[in-house]
């Protein structure tokens, strides 16, 4: 099979994007005041002038308690206006605006919220060092209604992408694990009753939005806990591929999304997994204060697991959920170069998504275009990880690290 171009047109729903590739959401760190600013307008509007065809605004929580901190953006009427300045400045440089629309449930830091984290369950909630509120029916209602708000906040304000948070075990991720689930009624226990959120979420959002924007979602493949597959599921095992499989299949059938991105890892109990690559421990832990960088210092090679990366790294779970289901699938995870693009279109996918590449270099995708042998300088050190609690960026591109590969050079 032939690949298309990476880099002609192609259709996402109601869109057509200039070309393949969308810029993933990666937490900027630049919304001290849960408020857009010039910095996080800079950070995108440089992305999009590098080439991709959208860039997706990380992490645009549906409510104040489901941020991972309270220095987020939450969508509401009072970050409207810069919100516009935003996708205004996206929109000037020929490329599309996406929000990712999320609730971080179990994640969300509830000190720094000031409001109790909520889950499926009563669950630990480790930013917080506490536990979770049990979302009940009330709840569940009430939240459904929450993302319908900020979908229209999101689209008013000039996206023309909606990127549902499924993955990474924030709420709605959480309601999909069986290890994080453990309710009795219509939203747990069997893989039908634990998807009924998702579905929820996803239908209340396409119907707030009909067809004035793309929606899809980020869905998790498997959180890192346990094995991938059904085969060898134990107690300790959390949502895995054949699940991913089937939750596919019935927001498929269901037939509000445009497009799955299919991800992996858990913000709770495994993040490396979504990444690869060295972890950086210690980084890691200075970012936090206390208790936690206590926790994280003792724990971290439990926490902060090594895996080994190559190019394309999500491809081999990701082809099951090719093989799954019909609709556009968003290929993320060590896309870099357009050797990667390729093997992504051939193998059935219909988007790439970047995302540490870009923090390295925000033009790559421009310099691929004009140069099909151009390789990336992210190096997979992923100490860009740690900066999201500052501000994110590449420390080799802003000169606080030495860049390893101008060091090959100088001792060639």
């Amino acid at each position: 099979m032939t690949a298309p171009d990476p880099f002609t047109p192609a259709r996402l729903g109601p869109l057509t994007l200039r070309n393949r590739l969308i810029k993933c959401a990666t937490f900027e760190g630049a919304t001290p005041d849960a408020l857009v600013t010039d910095d996080l307008i800079e950070f995108h509007r440089e992305v999009a002038a590098g080439g991709v065809a959208m860039s997706t605004v990380a992490y645009c929580a549906v409510a104040p308690e489901g941020r991972t901190d309270r220095h987020q953006i939450w969508l509401r009427d009072e970050a409207m206006p810069g919100l516009r300045r935003l996708t205004d400045a996206i929109h000037s440089e020929g490329a599309l605006a996406a929000a990712q629309l999320g609730h971080a449930g179990p994640v969300a830091n509830s000190v720094s919220n000031r409001k109790k984290a909520l889950g499926p369950s009563h669950i630990p909630a480790p930013m917080g060092m506490s536990v979770t509120q049990k979302l009940d029916a009330d709840g569940i209602t009430a939240m459904l209604a929450t993302f319908r708000r900020a979908a229209r906040i999101a689209v008013d304000s000039g996206f023309d992408g909606l990127e549902i948070h499924c993955g990474h075990n924030y709420l709605i991720s959480s309601f999909l694990s069986p290890l994080l689930n453990h309710r009795h009624d219509g939203y747990g226990g069997s893989l039908v009753n634990r998807a009924r959120f998702a579905r929820e979420v996803v239908e209340a959002v396409r119907d707030e939005v009909g067809d004035e924007a793309a929606v899809w979602a980020k869905l998790n493949m498997y959180d890192g806990v346990g094995t991938p597959g059904t085969g060898h599921r134990s107690r300790f095992s959390g949502f895995n591929t054949d699940e991913a499989c089937a939750v596919a299949q019935l927001l498929e059938s269901d037939g509000h999304l445009d497009a799955i991105e299919p991800t992996a890892g858990s913000s709770l109990l495994n993040p490396m997994y979504l990444f690869h690559g060295e972890p950086p421990r210690d980084e890691f832990a200075d970012a936090f204060r206390g208790a936690m960088r206590a926790g994280l210092k003792a724990m971290g090679p439990v926490f902060l697991k090594h895996y080994e990366y190559h190019d394309a790294y999500l491809l081999p779970l990701a082809r099951q959920l090719r093989a799954a289901v019909r609709m556009p699938l968003i290929l993320l995870g060590g896309i870099t170069d357009r050797a990667s693009m390729e093997l992504a279109l051939t193998e059935g996918f219909d988007f790439v998504a970047m995302g540490r590449a870009l923090l390295r270099e925000p033009d790559l995708p421009l310099r691929i275009q004009a140069d099909p042998t151009t390789t990336s300088r992210c190096v997979h050190c992923n100490l860009c990880m740690p900066t999201i609690y500052s501000h994110t960026r590449c420390p080799i591109r802003a000169g606080e690290v030495p860049d390893p590969l101008a060091v090959e050079v100088t001792a060639q």
